[in-house]
């Protein structure tokens, strides 16, 4: 084991974390799936195949990503930006964006007909680009005009273009970058300024749409939040999933006999997290994933405790509260504490797109751990 590891640099407690919830990712998709399988006239195996290929192609990246100097992420951040808003920018296209479930949230890549989703991407170049601004500009953070609002525009751009077709994407990132901001020393008058631009930005792409008659998306939200605010009945989703719950109870029915997610849509994906309770119950199932993502981020503040710059410290936290926040709403959702989104939870879910950005992120968290057990910090 120790010849092993050697191989793997980084924080140690997060190589094992991952190596269990790729564990619970394999064995719940491969249960879940059974309902897309039918839907789309395919073969479960091929789609539990297709899922265990990402979660190699996942090590792998991670494992790659982990090698990488950190300082490299810095100095492509202004790149990453720009190609961030121009796909962005693309998948609003009906053109050039794939439309499913009513929204246009995919690209597809020419030639090869792989198709990613944008904001996906988006949410990682963001924290890149916002980490490496605080650490640059903290002498004068403190001066809205000069030393914030460069940062705060690009905050707005990425997360209006995300907006019309992703609520949920736009508002988790834009929550993650105001507490980033908040850990970098920004005054709280400002985070509050630009929580209620934030606000004003949602409430008018709102009246527009409406105004206009181009609601697109819009209704959708109304409607979510609307019967989640004034209990105007669960929705199919919100009832399936709260029924897989119930059944599962305390020490769940075992893996393999989830009987809710034959007819739970999105049962391995935005729901996945009932089927595992269902499956494993409070004790096996719900109680160890909020363990384990909570103690990743107990463990990416340790690696920032340890960094002696402020870019690795602002990034490594700024990825790991990008994806514990998405568990925790996942986890929200399926429960019904939350309104329904369409959040998939970090490694456990079925999604291509969504497992190479989470696979990124972890990477990255690790590299610059790694580069911490290569150089200590003097103390």
């Amino acid at each position: 084991m120790k010849q092993l590891m050697k191989y793997f640099g980084g924080d140690r407690v997060i190589w094992l974390l991952i190596v269990i919830l790729t564990i619970y990712s394999a064995v719940a998709v491969a249960s879940s799936v059974a309902s897309v399988a039918y839907r789309n006239g395919g073969n479960v195996t091929v789609y539990i195949i297709r899922h265990s290929a990402f979660l190699i192609a996942g090590w792998f990246i991670i494992y790659i990503t982990h090698l990488i100097p950190y300082k490299w992420y810095s100095m492509m951040a202004s790149l990453l930006m720009l190609v961030a808003v121009v796909l962005l920018a693309f998948t609003l296209t009906k053109k050039l964006g794939v439309e499913r479930n009513q929204a246009s949230r995919w690209l597809k890549v020419p030639g090869i007909g792989v198709k990613f989703q944008t904001s996906d991407f988006a949410k990682l170049v963001l924290i890149i680009f916002v980490s490496r601004y605080l650490s640059r500009n903290q002498a004068g953070i403190e001066n809205l005009k000069t030393g914030l609002l460069p940062v705060l525009f690009w905050i707005l751009l990425i997360c209006g273009l995300i907006l019309p077709e992703n609520f949920s994407t736009s508002a988790m990132l834009f929550l993650t970058s105001i507490i980033l901001l908040f850990i970098g020393r920004v005054k709280m008058k400002y985070l509050l300024l630009l929580a209620a631009i934030g606000l004003i930005v949602v409430v008018g792409y709102m009246s527009i749409s409406s105004y206009t008659g181009a609601e697109n998306r819009t209704k959708t939200w109304e409607n979510r939040i609307e019967s989640f605010v004034h209990g105007k009945g669960d929705g199919f989703q919100t009832t399936k999933a709260k029924i897989a719950i119930a059944n599962g109870g305390l020490m769940g029915k075992f893996a393999g006999h989830s009987t809710q997610r034959h007819s739970l849509p999105h049962a391995d994906s935005d729901f996945i997290f009932a089927i595992i309770i269902e499956e494993y119950g409070l004790l096996f199932g719900a109680l160890p994933l909020l363990f384990i993502y909570l103690v990743l981020l107990y463990r990416a503040g340790v690696i920032v405790r340890r960094c002696d710059r402020t870019f690795p410290a602002f990034l490594a936290i700024g990825l790991m509260l990008m994806l514990v926040i998405q568990a925790l709403v996942n986890m929200g959702v399926a429960t019904g504490v939350l309104p329904v989104t369409g959040q998939t939870l970090p490694w456990i879910s079925r999604g291509g797109t969504s497992i190479i950005v989470t696979s990124l992120s972890l990477g990255i968290i690790l590299g610059i751990s790694r580069s911490l057990d290569e150089a200590p910090v003097n103390a």
